[in-house]
């Protein structure tokens, strides 16, 4: 059985301004990382997790930003990601890996996503889901009934349109491409 550790619609229009003299909505954020993986690999690009945030936020208050992510405790590398992403605002969840029968190893945490946002949501105006899957699209639909506004984005080629026929909003991750992507460093030797 895998374990799981916890640390800290239909509208379509971009650059949705909140309008001035007000106090800005409350938003928490909920990040599939092996979705925005795969988007990132597609779309070849590394994604600055920094401007990241400040791109989903807009100028609205963060309430909690949670990244989930399948973990392979004895990956380095991996664990100083997760600890980057601890100490930069990030509440991570993560559950071990399980090998498959073709060698791909996977961790489901559509279950955890559901819960979360499903607990958050009478805290926030806005929840955002940066994922495609559309296993989640039946609790974004019992979100949206609660009055609590979701946006949905995601790299179109990978977003269930289930998903974005309950959202309130889509944007897609592809036209955010240039404002989350680390800057190219020039190789100078």
């Amino acid at each position: 059985m895998a374990s799981v550790h916890a640390s800290q619609g239909n509208g379509s229009s971009d650059n949705q301004q909140i309008p001035k003299n007000s106090s800005p909505d409350r938003v928490a954020i909920f990040i599939d990382g092996a979705n925005l993986f795969y988007a990132a690999l597609q779309m070849q690009i590394e994604v600055d997790y920094g401007r990241l945030l400040a791109v989903l936020t807009q100028g609205r208050q963060l309430l909690r930003a949670y990244f989930y992510t399948g973990v392979d405790p004895h990956n380095d590398r991996q664990q100083g990601f997760i600890l980057w992403m601890q100490r930069h605002g990030y509440r991570v969840v993560t559950k071990d890996l399980i090998s498959m029968a073709d060698g791909s190893k996977k961790a489901n945490l559509d279950i955890e996503i559901a819960i979360d946002m499903m607990r958050l949501a009478q805290h926030c105006d806005t929840l955002i889901l940066l994922s495609g899957d559309g296993d989640l699209a039946y609790a974004v639909n019992a979100i949206t009934y609660q009055g609590v506004r979701v946006e949905v984005v995601g790299l179109r080629s990978m977003t269930s349109d289930s998903l974005v026929t309950v959202a309130d909003y889509y944007q897609d991750l592809a036209r955010l491409k240039t404002k989350i992507a680390k800057p190219k460093e020039s190789g100078m030797a």
